[in-house]
Formats: structure tokens, C-alpha cells, sequence
């Protein structure tokens, strides 16, 4: 009898295991990225969106970064801290004082765009007095002899002006530069008629055309193609592949979200997006700006967040031409975007 048991349990068991064998296992649920916890410096500028919106949305968590962000307030000091391996990533304006410190030896490499002066978008603009504006004063070439006020020596607004001026056969000397540090002061400046012209960005463009005291000569895009800011990796990150490629991917769809919500037009014209009023509410809450400013000075980026490589060669000769970077660079010293192009594959 017992003999008969274990026969019957025996066939029950082959049975049952052949029976399995024929159906798929489940596949195991992909493993979430190893947390990584990077350092970010950054200013409270409304280029910096693609950055608070992947903060807002998840977007680098979903690569296991875990974004430590440390707020600046000013370019300089965050190319330094970058280059020094203080911070992981840095996200500013390039300007000549940062090829000088790659020229003195310092790593630094400009890995994603930021924010570009570009054709059709307004960014970037030289506004004259209504006064000169009224009186017939039409175009660049108009502004010989006539008193530009800029920030500061060998910032982006030196660069534009100084791009633009060629553009039209004349050079910096056929003005007078008036560094005047803050944007406050140029636009008090220029309504106390103190300069003739001044290089301002939005939202600030339109406050002044509203004020009625300045008018738009030129916008700066529709001259020249710009890339007036990047995202900048420390020495030690650019050898952390994994880590790097990972925010990368990160950034890359928050740029695409900035991109679709705020940049997509139909028949020449900027139209929201599904997502705009959202971003702009993010840009808000990091930048501290109110709503309707932001809704009039949201810069141009690239959709990928693709930095314009060639122009970063362009920049350097300029400044070196004119003496603001005391010996050549190599751009490819400078612009590296071999992780970004690897974090782009992966992208879907």
C-alpha cells in the first residue's frame, strides 16, 4: 500500500514540475540607480529653469541623483568653486574670466547649453533713450561716439556689443564702454540719460520699453549666434562617468519639458504649451520673480540642452583679440560633451 502512495505522489510531482515548465518567469523589475549625491551652484536666474523644473519633477531622483543645490550670487565665484572640485556641477554665465582660469591651468569643462542667444527669441537686446530712438537713431552703426554702458570688463554683455559693433564694420573703439556692475544701474542709467545705450536682458527689456524711457535697437540673437551660459563639471565628475551621464539624462528631459512648455511656436509666434503656466509657477517659487515677469523673459535653450560647441572657439578668439584672455585656449580644453552625447543615446 505504501509502495502505491508514493508511486501516485511521485507522478503527482513530475507532473506539476512539467506542467511549470513550459510557462515564462516574470521578468525581475529593473533596479533603481545607486544613489548619488551630487553638489549644484547655481543663481537664482530664470535660465537656470531646466534645472528647477528636473529638481520640481523628479527628474534627476529618477536617475538616483540627489542634487545638493548651493545658491551663488555671482558667475565667477561658481566656475572657481567648480574647478576646484568644491562643487560637482556649476551653471553660469561663460565669460573671459573663465578662460583665463582654464589659460592659468585650472580643469573646466562646458559639458550642456544654458541659455543661447538665438534668431526669433527675445533675450538679449541694446536699447537706446526713446530721445536718440525718436530723434532717428535706427541701427548699430548709429551708436559711434555714443556712451554703451555694460556690466562689467570681459562679462557677456562686453562680448555682445563688442560682436555686434563688427557685425556692422566698426569695433569697441568706436565707442565708449561704461562699465556700470548691476543691472539696476544700467537702466537708471540709461533713463537718467547719463549713457546713450545700454546691452539688457528680458525681463528687464520690456520694463524699460513699458517705463517709456528706452527702445529696442537690436536684439542681440537676430545678429549672432551666442551661447552665453553652460553647465560646467568639476574635474572629479567628468571621471565619475556614471554619475555624470546619469544627471545628464536627467537634465535632458527637463530640458525638453522647459523647451515644450515655453519655446514651441506655431506660425512664427511663441505659443504655450500644455505645461507653461506650471513652469512658469516653478521658475517662480526657485527665482523668487513674480509671474508676468517671468512669463516675458524665458530665454531660449536648446530643446536636448545641446551646447553650441563651435561658438565656445568663437569666444575665445574674441576675447583673445581683445586682450581679455591672456593666452590662447584650446576649445576642446574648454567644451567636452562626450558624456552628454552618451547620456543622449540612452535618452528615448
Amino acid at each position: 500500500m505504501k509502495k502505491w502512495v508514493c508511486l501516485l505522489i511521485g507522478i503527482l510531482l513530475v507532473s506539476l514540475l512539467a506542467s511549470g515548465c513550459g510557462k515564462q518567469v516574470p521578468p525581475a523589475a529593473p533596479k533603481s540607480p545607486e544613489a548619488k549625491k551630487l553638489s549644484l551652484a547655481m543663481l537664482k536666474l530664470t535660465s537656470s529653469a531646466p534645472l528647477f523644473i528636473g529638481i520640481e519633477k523628479g527628474f534627476f531622483k529618477e536617475q538616483g541623483i540627489d542634487l545638493d543645490v548651493q545658491w551663488f550670487e555671482a558667475a565667477h565665484p561658481i566656475a572657481v568653486a567648480t574647478a576646484s572640485n568644491k562643487v560637482d556641477i556649476g551653471a553660469t554665465g561663460i565669460t573671459a574670466s573663465l578662460f583665463n582660469m582654464v589659460s592659468g591651468g585650472q580643469k573646466l569643462s562646458i559639458v550642456a547649453d544654458k541659455g543661447r542667444e538665438q534668431k526669433g527669441y527675445s533675450s538679449s537686446a541694446v536699447l537706446v533713450t526713446t530721445d536718440l530712438y525718436q530723434s532717428g537713431v535706427r541701427s548699430i552703426e548709429q551708436l559711434k561716439g555714443k556712451r554703451v554702458g555694460i556690466t562689467q570688463t570681459g562679462s557677456t554683455f562686453h562680448y555682445m556689443i563688442g560682436r555686434l559693433l563688427e557685425a556692422k564694420g566698426l569695433s569697441l573703439k568706436d565707442i565708449e564702454l561704461v562699465p556700470l556692475g548691476k543691472l539696476s544701474s544700467l537702466m537708471a542709467s540709461l533713463e537718467s540719460k547719463q549713457v546713450d545705450a545700454v546691452i539688457l536682458n528680458e525681463p528687464n527689456i520690456t520694463k524699460v520699453e513699458k517705463a517709456g524711457y528706452g527702445k529696442v535697437l537690436v536684439q542681440v540673437g537676430d545678429v549672432i549666434d551666442y551661447q552665453t551660459s553652460g553647465l560646467f563639471f568639476s574635474p572629479n565628475l567628468t571621471q565619475d562617468k556614471d554619475a555624470a551621464v546619469r544627471f545628464l539624462k536627467g537634465y535632458i528631459k527637463s530640458s525638453r519639458y522647459y523647451y515644450d512648455a515655453a519655446l514651441v511656436k506655431e506660425n512664427g509666434k511663441l505659443v504655450p504649451g500644455k505645461n507653461f503656466d506650471e513652469v512658469v509657477q516653478i521658475i517662480a517659487k526657485y527665482t523668487g520673480a513674480p509671474v508676468e515677469d517671468i512669463k516675458i523673459g524665458l530665454p531660449y535653450m536648446d530643446r536636448d540642452g545641446k551646447l553650441l560647441s563651435q561658438d565656445i572657439a568663437v569666444q575665445i578668439d574674441w576675447y583673445l583679440k581683445n586682450k581679455m584672455i591672456e593666452k590662447a585656449v584650446d576649445a576642446k580644453q574648454v567644451a567636452d560633451t562626450a558624456l552628454f552625447e552618451e547620456a543622449l543615446r540612452q535618452v528615448k
